[in-house]
């Protein structure tokens, strides 16, 4: 037996059985006594909130704004993974990019975000009448910051590089521990409970993060099949979609990255363009088109108020630091993940894809989605609030589309994007999860079409405790952002130490 697959067989056993053990736990306690369980999150959310809020969203600007200056100075021509050329196309691995992180909120939050914040203006913005054209820009602008360039820094760029150098430059394992090598060593990969740590939350943290949204999936497309074909949206149709996703990301898991995820990437993103183009030419088209560039234009100018916005702290709690927390919780192992698919990248290529095109693509498709409802709200006023209001999220999309000619086929786009986006998620995570739990970027297929599973009984589990159970697990996320954001916290400045001496030893600057 080589070494190599020595690595691959070697589990860490006290990871899984912890992260696992808690997922468990978290099922049974909220089983048991799902309100106290609920109570517990609640307070626990609101204390990370509070009193890590203003740091994120430091970190998070501070991040973006570190990887820019990196990818546009000569340091961006360092090439990544000790690889002369990358594994994927452009679009193969723009497409995988942006499938894991949009999942099903690209489609939902495009379509409620945008209306909430038409609906009410934000606190930043009081000023502006609410539900009025004028309204609609900062409406769109706040949802470029939720989904746009911060949110997508803090998911692939300088812990990328750190964890890169780290994994293919000095042959450490692909975990999240990694992430502090350069400042504890190789202390932290010999029995350390500061690594064991850092390994278990992150897992953690993204298991919430994807099983969540699974959740939340059962629950919006069986709300979609209803309106569309008249199936009952109940706890059984629900389930079966759910477990549906989950044979998806199984089979997908189990063909391997260079032929599952890429496959379904590929057919996602290509879904998504045909489906935006559609509500383009069919919507209002004009109207997208200028929202557009005016709401971008709103977005750059009141971008670092916006970005450092401190005041109402109960609307921070359920918007900007909810969804920081959110993407912070997802960080390590995106960056995991972003790592195995962008060998023989340079760090130029590597910024630019996730901070600056991911997020403009995002912004772009928020728009023709969001912006087609606040249209439709303000021609006919009710026309898609009223759904929102009385329906929640999963209505919003319905809503748009039965005032587009054709929506009965778009809706049903929506409704097949939505799965995959998600199953996409489901089996990169499963991956990464993998790759933690054996430190290497080729692990067991086994162990990825395992966690896939769970991920998928996790959340038929939550749905039959209550639908309740499912939001509960999702904010769990926010909660446990707050170690994983001190773990993020020293790419801050390891990443540029990191890109020079690269730098130099690619020859790409001289050496002293």
């Amino acid at each position: 037996m080589d070494d190599h697959t020595r690595k691959k067989k070697r589990l860490d056993w006290i990871t899984l059985i912890v992260s696992g053990g808690l997922l468990v736990l978290f099922v049974i306690a909220s089983i048991l006594n799902e309100k106290l369980v609920g109570q517990w999150i609640s307070e626990s959310f609101f204390f990370a909130a509070k009193y890590f809020g203003a740091y994120w969203q430091v970190l998070l600007l501070v991040m973006f704004v570190i990887g820019l200056i990196l990818a546009f100075s000569n340091y961006g021509r360092v090439r990544l993974g000790k690889m002369e050329k990358p594994e994927n196309s452009n679009f193969r691995w723009i497409a995988m990019i942006l499938c894991t992180l949009l999942a099903s909120g690209g489609v939902f939050w495009a379509a409620a975000g945008p209306m909430f914040h038409f609906l009410t203006t934000p606190p930043l913005f009081t000023g502006i009448e609410e539900g009025t054209m004028v309204a609609s820009f900062p409406a769109m602008a706040q949802s470029y910051l939720h989904w746009g360039f911060t949110a997508w820094a803090s998911l692939g760029t300088l812990a990328t590089i750190v964890l890169m150098y780290a994994h293919y430059h000095k042959g450490y394992p692909l975990k999240p521990r990694t992430f502090l090598y350069p400042m504890f060593g190789k202390r932290i990969f010999k029995n350390s409970f500061i690594g064991s740590s850092a390994d278990i939350v992150s897992i953690i943290a993204t298991a919430a993060g994807t099983i969540g949204p699974i959740g939340f999936l059962g629950l919006q497309v069986g709300y979609g099949l209803e309106a569309v074909w008249g199936i009952p949206n109940t706890f059984i149709t629900q389930s079966l979609i759910i477990i549906f996703l989950a044979v998806i990301a199984s089979i997908s898991a189990a063909t391997g990255i260079e032929r599952g995820i890429q496959w379904l990437s590929r057919v996602n993103v290509s879904l998504v363009v045909v489906l935006m183009f559609a509500m383009l030419i069919l919507g209002p088209t004009l109207f997208i088109i200028d929202l557009f560039i005016g709401s971008e234009a709103f977005y750059l100018q009141n971008f670092l108020t916006m970005s450092l916005y401190r005041v109402d702290q109960a609307w921070l709690g359920s918007w900007t630091i909810f969804f920081w927390g959110w993407f912070i919780g997802y960080g390590p192992m995106m960056a995991i993940f972003i790592s195995r698919i962008s060998r023989g990248r340079t760090i130029r290529e590597l910024i630019i894809a996730v901070s600056i095109i991911a997020p403009i693509v995002s912004n772009f498709w928020f728009t023709v989605v969001g912006g087609s409802g606040i249209f439709y709200e303000m021609e006919n006023p009710g026309s898609v609030s009223t759904a929102l209001n009385e329906s929640g999220m999963p209505a919003t999309v319905m809503a748009i589309m039965n005032q587009i000619p054709f929506g009965i086929v778009l809706a049903i786009g929506f409704i097949i994007v939505s799965i995959i986006f998600v199953a996409t998620t489901a089996d990169s995570m499963s991956y990464t999860v993998a790759v933690t739990l054996s430190g290497t970027d080729e692990p067991s297929r086994l162990i990825r079409v395992f966690w896939a599973l769970m991920f998928g009984v996790v959340a038929v589990s939550l749905l039959a405790i209550g639908e309740e159970t499912v939001d509960m697990l999702q904010n769990f996320i926010v909660v446990t952002a707050a170690p994983v954001s001190l773990l993020l916290l020293p790419s801050l400045w390891d990443a540029p130490r990191i890109a020079k001496k690269m730098a130099k030893e690619q020859n790409i600057i001289g050496k002293k």
